[in-house]
């Protein structure tokens, strides 16, 4: 069962963006999550690569609160992470997405969203694995 103390720290990321038209992009970095009052700041840093586009730097912000409450940068809320994994959706009118968190190979992770709308249709696998001190 995972509580917000056992992603404190700093891991390693990969995620895999495949668009509906076949179109795959890849962001490799890192995701350090930091104390921040009762809960964590999760910030993600990385190289984005887009077929047909030069290498992209990102980052990506979210709030971890008690409970494994994610809330976007913003404040506004997102999802609760299930602590043994699991199912999680978010309505963002017009569009859906329905995610899944898998814990079973801790202290990796993933995490898989399927986003449906009439703005969007992809998949987006990311990995997690923790950085080594």
């Amino acid at each position: 069962m995972r509580q917000l103390a056992d992603f404190e720290g700093a891991w390693q990321l990969t995620r895999r963006v495949t668009e509906a038209g076949g179109r795959v992009t890849e962001v490799t970095g890192r995701a350090v999550w930091r104390r921040q009052g009762a809960g964590l700041v999760c910030e993600e840093t990385g190289e984005m690569r887009v077929p047909g586009h030069a290498p992209m730097q990102v980052v990506r912000r979210m709030l971890w609160g008690p409970g494994l409450s994610v809330a976007f940068e913003d404040g506004r809320p997102f999802h609760d992470v299930p602590t043994e994994g699991g199912a999680v959706s978010h309505w963002c009118a017009p569009d859906r997405y329905d995610g899944h968190y898998d814990f079973s190979r801790w202290p990796e992770f993933r995490v898989e969203w399927r986003v449906r709308g009439p703005r969007k249709d992809y998949q987006m696998v990311t990995d997690y694995r923790r950085e080594t001190p």
